[in-house]
């Protein structure tokens, strides 16, 4: 299946709540296959034998289940690495982690506001004590994923994560490694495999990326780096123009030219590694959902479009459901972009317009005003 040799091929892939144009999640598979059944996707995450699952991986990701169990050296670092309204939680709420695991494992897969409810009907509090607090269910919950002693069994339309048990979640080919934590790879061996999903999926990366990948240390990538170098998988390489050195993925495909055509999601793992990103494509790409309306340089949610070997413009998109539009509030072509890349962009619009159900592009009136190389 393509959707699955796409997932297993970047290892990880982002999830993100902003729905402007449509779920992140969707967009890297869009870029690299072209329209396909994003049900199909859900399916892989939401059905058993589930072939995605959810973890906080680069952040909240999908990734295959068999990568699930080499995050238990962060898991068991909760305590130290989990954000803090999750950490306190226990001691703020005493027996609220215990009692909310019992409910999930009786009743799951659960959402937050299935779980609230589940307790105040299973185990009611007096209404001058705290209550089964939506927020604080929440962030026993979100403990109890980030431990890893729940997972998520998918999403609700609403985006909501659907909370789960292990052993409902875990597919019959990794059961006994997700539910014996004693069969799980040493966290030497997870840093050397999730360093070699790191390296597969870059090609080529410094040492900060391969950390970034999977927001591993330094210290952690430079095992997985160590082990890889001395299997032969990693080879040690200099990059013109790139400072230090950075590693090549023996096994990397080496066409002698590259063409590709594609809108990238602003969390597509190829951007992930904002260094890496403009050291390669020579563009300082940041996100600017967060930004304040007045002080966004290329507009809300931007996608870099990818012509030939580089990136030649900023697009940013929004999904008119309801004048059933693609919309494109601004565009900012990078200098020295090739003429050709504007027919090749409107050929994408139209294609990403087309996969949304949406009838048509609100087409920008730079499309062909592509700056001179200065």
């Amino acid at each position: 299946m393509q959707l699955a040799r796409v997932a297993d091929r970047l290892g990880a892939v982002q999830i993100d709540s902003v729905n402007v144009l449509v779920r992140s999640h969707y967009l890297p598979f869009f870029s690299r296959l072209g329209p396909y059944d994003p049900a199909v996707l859900d399916r892989m995450r939401d059905a058993a034998p589930r072939r995605l699952v959810e973890y906080w991986a680069h952040e909240a990701a999908l990734v295959p289940p068999s990568t699930w169990p080499l995050f238990t050296h962060r898991m068991h670092a909760a305590e130290v690495e989990a954000w803090g309204g999750m950490r306190r939680v226990r001691a703020d709420h005493p027996g609220l982690v215990e009692a909310v695991l019992a409910e999930v494992e009786r009743r799951g897969p659960l959402t937050a506001r299935a779980a609230e409810a589940a307790l105040a009907h299973d185990l009611p509090r007096a209404s001058g004590n705290w209550g089964w607090n939506w927020s604080a269910v929440k962030r026993a919950l979100e403990w109890l994923f980030w431990s890893g002693q729940v997972s998520s069994a998918g999403r609700t339309a609403q985006f909501e994560r659907r909370y789960a048990a292990l052993a409902r979640v875990a597919p019959p080919a990794v059961r006994h490694i997700w539910l014996d934590p004693a069969a799980r790879p040493d966290t030497d061996e997870a840093l050397f495999r999730l360093v070699r999903i790191s390296a597969r999926a870059s090609g080529i990366a410094t040492e900060a990326s391969l950390a970034d990948y999977f927001r591993l240390t330094r210290a952690q990538a430079r095992v997985g780096i160590a082990a890889l170098l001395r299997s032969g998988e990693l080879e040690q390489v200099s990059v013109v123009g790139w400072p230090g050195t950075a590693y090549l993925y023996a096994a990397a495909a080496r066409p002698r030219r590259v063409h590709v055509q594609a809108l990238v999601s602003p969390f597509d793992s190829l951007v992930w590694h904002r260094p890496r990103t403009e050291a390669l494509f020579g563009m300082r790409y940041r996100l600017e959902v967060y930004t304040p309306a007045d002080r966004r340089v290329h507009g809300y949610y931007v996608l870099p479009f990818l012509f030939g070997d580089t990136i030649v413009a900023r697009v940013d998109l929004k999904a008119d459901r309801g004048a059933g539009i693609l919309r494109v509030p601004r565009l900012t072509w990078e200098p020295g972009a090739p003429p050709a890349a504007a027919p090749a962009l409107r050929a994408e619009l139209a294609a990403l317009a087309d996969w949304l159900g949406l009838s048509g592009v609100d087409e920008p009136v730079n499309l062909h005003d592509i700056p001179a190389r200065a």
